[in-house]
């Protein structure tokens, strides 16, 4: 069975997802809704047909306790975070996490 990709986040940010193809999202119209962003992310980590789940690091750094931890630990899904804030964890580690091996590793 084949993994999709689910976005989370303002329309801003998952308008590209979506042109790209991705089926899954979920639009957070104001980006400061806490309890929109938690509630997306409850759902989309009970969703058996994700895979993966791309959000904005800034809508994760205003997660409640319990959604963030979510975002940090799962392993399926993965959350993947985008932005590049001084708080995101490198895409190639949350790869490493996902997969269990470094695909970069030149050894």
């Amino acid at each position: 069975m084949s993994q999709e990709i689910a976005v989370i986040g303002t329309p801003d940010f998952t308008t590209g997802f979506r042109l790209a193809g991705v089926r899954k999202f979920h639009n957070v119209e104001d980006g400061d809704d806490v309890e929109a962003l938690d509630d997306a992310v409850r759902e989309v980590a009970r969703d058996q047909d994700v895979g993966i789940v791309v959000m904005h690091d800034e809508d994760v750094a205003k997660l409640s306790r319990e959604p963030r931890s979510i975002v940090d630990t799962s392993i399926e899904p993965t959350f993947v975070t985008l932005g590049g804030g001084a708080g995101s964890s490198g895409l190639r580690e949350q790869i490493k996490r996902a997969i269990g091996i470094d695909l970069m590793d030149e050894d």
